[in-house]
C-alpha cells in the first residue's frame, strides 16, 4: 500500500508550499527581526519595530499569498501531497507505545488520501508559518494545521484503453453526452451497464426517453423504541430486563432533565422523581446484584424524604395532609427536622445551664449555638451586649467563674474588643473529646444560630425594653407551633405553663405579664394562660420564624 501511495504521488504535480518565517535580526538585543518567504519572488524584509510588529507583518504576507491562491482557483485536485513529499515530516509525533511496532516513514506514508486541501500551520511560538496543498489525512495529522479551502473532486474519465477493454468484452461503450445536453463536458456513468431488453425495439426511434424521478417520497422508516439512556451518571444497558425497569430508568432519566428546565422549582413533583427513583434503582440493585445501586436507592429515599420535608416547611403542611392550606404559603427559616434540632438546643441550654437565672440561660443558650459543632466560636461584646443590654459582663463573669466558658483574654478585654475582631471562646462540654450531645452538621448548626439571634434580637421586641425571660419565652414560643402558627400541640392545646416557666426561669403565675408584653410587641396575636397551659397564636409577621411541631 506504501509503495501505491508512493506511485500516485510521483505521477501527480507537485504540492504548494509557503513558508514564511521570522528569526531575529543582528543582537537580540536590538529587538529587530527579519521576515522571510521560501518563494524566490519575496525579498526578505527588516522589522526594527520587534517582535509584534514582525508578527503582524507575517500575517499580512501570508495573507497576501491566500488571495493570489484563491484568485488563482484554489487548491488544485490533481496536486500531490506535499507533506507526503517531506516524507510526512510535519505530523504530529506519535508517543512511544504506538512507536513499539516500528513504525516507519513508510508507515507514515500510507496515512496519506483524502481531497487535497489548502491548509496554514503555525508554530506555538507564532514564528513560523506555512502555506501548502496537501491531503486531509496529513492535515489531521499535523497539529496546529487549519483547513482553509477543499479541492473541487474531479470527475471521472476513462481511458481510451479501457474502452477498448469494455468493447472486447461484449459491451458497447456509453457514448458522450451532446453539446446540447445540461452537461455537454461530462457524460452519465451508470452501475449498471447491462444492455435494455427493448434496445432493439427503440434502436431506430431516436435517443430513448430516461424514466421520469419518482415525485413521492418513500415511506418512513418504523420509529424504533430506544432502548437505552442516561439517568443521573449512568448509563442504563440495552440489555437490561424487564424491559419495564428498563423503559422506567429511561422515562426517569428524561423526567429528572425535564425538571432541570422547569423556570420555578416543584417540590412536590422533585420528591414524587426521587420516591420513583428509589423503587427503581432498588429493583436494577436486585436484577444486576450490584451493591452500588443499593446505596443509590438509599440515597435517592433520603433525598425524597428530605425534599417532602421541605415542602411542608414551605406550604405548612405536615407530610401526607393533602387540605389545601389558607393564604399564601410561608417560607419558614428553619425546616422541620432543624426546628426539632433546635428545641433540643433549648432542652439542653436549660438542663445545663451553671446558674439558673434568665439572663445565664439565655447567655448559655446563645453561646452553645455557636460552639455546638466543634466546641469553638467567636463572639464580640456587641453580641452579648445585644443578647443582655445591663447585665452582659456579670454573666460572663459567671460563666467564666464557674468554668463553663473559657475565654483568651478577660471579660473586659472582650467587651473593649471592636466588632471586627471578635474573640474567640471554648465550651469544654462541647468538645469534640466529649460525648456529642447534638447530632447536626455545620450547616444545621448555623441556620439554627441564625433563627435564635432573629428571634433575640426582633425590633418590636426591643421597642419594650424586654428582660431576659421575656426573650426566652419568644424563644420558647416560636419553637413550639404547629403549622397554623398556633401554639402547642392539636392534642394538647397549648403548651404546658410549668415548662414554660422551668424554660424562662420564671414563675407559672409570672409567664402572663411576659406573654401580654408579647402580645404588645406584635408577637403573640393573643395569649391565655388559664387551665395550666400557654394558649395563644403568632402574628403573621413572625411565622416564618416558626418552628413547626
Amino acid at each position: 500500500m506504501a509503495v501505491e501511495a508512493g506511485t500516485q504521488q510521483d505521477e501527480r504535480v507537485a504540492g504548494r508550499v509557503w513558508t514564511v518565517r521570522l528569526d531575529p535580526d543582528g543582537r537580540p538585543s536590538a529587538g529587530a527581526v527579519r521576515l522571510s518567504c521560501s518563494r524566490p519572488a519575496c525579498a526578505d524584509q527588516r522589522i526594527p519595530a520587534g517582535a509584534s510588529a514582525g508578527r503582524k507583518a507575517a500575517i499580512a504576507h501570508v495573507n497576501t499569498h491566500l488571495s493570489h491562491i484563491r484568485a488563482g482557483g484554489g487548491p488544485r485536485a490533481a496536486a500531490g501531497c506535499a507533506c507526503r513529499a517531506a516524507d510526512c515530516a510535519w505530523h504530529t509525533p506519535e508517543p512511544a507505545t504506538a512507536r513499539r511496532g516500528g513504525g516507519t516513514a513508510a508507515g507514515a506514508a500510507v496515512r496519506c488520501g483524502g481531497p487535497v486541501v489548502l491548509t496554514i500551520c503555525s508554530d506555538r511560538a507564532q514564528r513560523l508559518w506555512r502555506v501548502a496543498e496537501m491531503c486531509a489525512r496529513c492535515a489531521a495529522a499535523t497539529s496546529d494545521c487549519r483547513v482553509l479551502d477543499t479541492a473541487a473532486p474531479t470527475l471521472p474519465t476513462i481511458p481510451p484503453a479501457a474502452g477498448r477493454a469494455v468493447a472486447g468484452a461484449g459491451m458497447q461503450p456509453q457514448p458522450a453526452a451532446s453539446a446540447a445536453g445540461p452537461s455537454a463536458g461530462a457524460a452519465a456513468v451508470f452501475s449498471d451497464h447491462a444492455p435494455c431488453p427493448a434496445a432493439d425495439a427503440t434502436a431506430g426511434a431516436g435517443p430513448a426517453a430516461l424514466p421520469r424521478a419518482r415525485t413521492g417520497s418513500p415511506a418512513p422508516a418504523p420509529r424504533q423504541v430506544k432502548r437505552w439512556g442516561r439517568i443521573g451518571q449512568r448509563t442504563v444497558p440495552h440489555t437490561l430486563e424487564p424491559d419495564v425497569l428498563r423503559l422506567e430508568l429511561i422515562d426517569l432519566g428524561n423526567a429528572f432533565r425535564a425538571y432541570q428546565q422547569r423556570p420555578q422549582p416543584d417540590l412536590a413533583l422533585l420528591a414524587e422523581l426521587h420516591e420513583r427513583k428509589a423503587h427503581a434503582f432498588s429493583l436494577w440493585a436486585h436484577v444486576s446484584g450490584d451493591a452500588s445501586l443499593r446505596r443509590e436507592a438509599q440515597r435517592a429515599e433520603l433525598a425524597a424524604q428530605t425534599t417532602r420535608e421541605m415542602h411542608a416547611n414551605r406550604t405548612g403542611q405536615l407530610p401526607g395532609d393533602t387540605t389545601p392550606a389558607d393564604g399564601p404559603a410561608v417560607e419558614r427559616l428553619l425546616t422541620r427536622g432543624q426546628a426539632a434540632h433546635a428545641r433540643t438546643v433549648l432542652a439542653h441550654a436549660t438542663a445545663h445551664s451553671p446558674h439558673p437565672g434568665a439572663e445565664v440561660r439565655l447567655a448559655v443558650l446563645m453561646l452553645t449555638l455557636r460552639a455546638a459543632h466543634a466546641g469553638t466560636g467567636n463572639i464580640t461584646g456587641q453580641d452579648v451586649t445585644g443578647w443582655l443590654p445591663d447585665t452582659a459582663e456579670r454573666v460572663l463573669q459567671q460563666l467564666v467563674a464557674a468554668d463553663w466558658l473559657h475565654l483568651p483574654h478577660t471579660v473586659d478585654d472582650l467587651m473593649a474588643a471592636p466588632p471586627e475582631d471578635p474573640t474567640p471562646f471554648t465550651i469544654p462540654a462541647l468538645l469534640p473529646d466529649r460525648p456529642r450531645p447534638f447530632t447536626f452538621g455545620k450547616t444545621t448548626r448555623a441556620r439554627i444560630s441564625g433563627w435564635a439571634q432573629k428571634t433575640v434580637g426582633d425590633r418590636k421586641i426591643r421597642k419594650k425594653k424586654p428582660t431576659a425571660a421575656t426573650r426566652l419565652l419568644a424563644l420558647h414560643t416560636a419553637a413550639h407551633t404547629r403549622p397554623d402558627g398556633r401554639l402547642g400541640h392539636p392534642r394538647a392545646g397549648g403548651l404546658p405553663l410549668d415548662q414554660v416557666a422551668a424554660f424562662t426561669a420564671l414563675k407559672p403565675e409570672q409567664v402572663g405579664e411576659h406573654a401580654d408584653l408579647l402580645v404588645a410587641a406584635d408577637w403573640l396575636t393573643e395569649a391565655d394562660t388559664g387551665q395550666g397551659q400557654l394558649r395563644g397564636q403568632l402574628a403573621d409577621r413572625v411565622l416564618p420564624l416558626s418552628g413547626l411541631l
